[in-house]
């Protein structure tokens, strides 16, 4: 199965399709002969071959696959701290990234071709150099380090950040706004409840108890309304 360079969704789902059988051979062949590597060019276009002639490209390690896609959010957790810290994120906004884009899943990949834990594009991996999008350690240290250059660029308003991670940088600035997509906006409010429901689970967020005024009400840190905080 000796490939030349293949559109990035076909190659995806191909690879998908080859990882999937490879798990099942593993069990009775020898490890060399399940060794695919693949190439990530600069327009995203993915490489694959079972005979790699160029140093760029990198295998595919089917075993640590088939490891990680029975990772459970605990098992994550170090990681995600390690990684928020470095970033200067707080640990319930990574996860809450996560959860809205793969649902915790490493070998996620939706339809557009983006992959992994934290779902991103070959191209933004290739800048961030993420060798391996569907390792946990290599696809959240990628994508924490482009959440905080979001915010950073976006002058710490999470809203904004979020909009551009998940519809693209340049149509934040183009609407300097939240942008007029319905899939984007509940993209954000769904990953600002997660967020809200993970500071509460660590103890940030304070909810009082319901009174005879009205509805429960909660305290709200600046990281919810647009300013990142720890």
């Amino acid at each position: 199965m000796n490939m030349t360079s293949i559109t990035r969704q076909a190659a995806l789902r191909l690879a998908t399709a080859v990882l999937a059988g490879l798990g099942s051979l593993t069990l009775t062949a020898p490890t060399a002969e399940a060794e695919i590597y693949q190439y990530v060019a600069r327009d995203g276009s993915i490489a694959l071959t079972n005979v790699p002639v160029d140093p760029r490209y990198r295998r595919i390690d089917t075993a640590a696959r088939l490891r990680h896609a029975s990772m459970s959010e605990r098992d994550l957790e170090p990681v995600i701290r390690r990684y928020s810290s470095q970033h200067r994120l707080h640990p319930a906004l990574v996860r809450a990234v996560i959860k809205a884009e793969s649902n915790f899943d490493p070998l996620a990949i939706s339809r557009a071709g983006a992959i992994g834990l934290m779902q991103l594009m070959p191209q933004t991996a290739l800048r961030l150099e993420v060798r391996d999008m569907y390792d946990p350690e290599d696809n959240v240290g990628g994508g924490t380090k482009y959440l905080r250059q979001l915010l950073d660029r976006f002058h710490g308003n999470l809203p904004l950040a979020l909009a551009a991670y998940n519809a693209g940088e340049n149509a934040v600035e183009r609407y300097q706004a939240l942008p007029p997509y319905n899939e984007t906006r509940q993209y954000v409010r769904k990953v600002l409840q997660y967020y809200r429901a993970g500071l509460v689970r660590d103890g940030v967020l304070l909810t009082r108890p319901v009174t005879r005024r009205g509805p429960a009400e909660t305290t709200t840190p600046p990281a919810i309304s647009g300013q990142l905080s720890r």
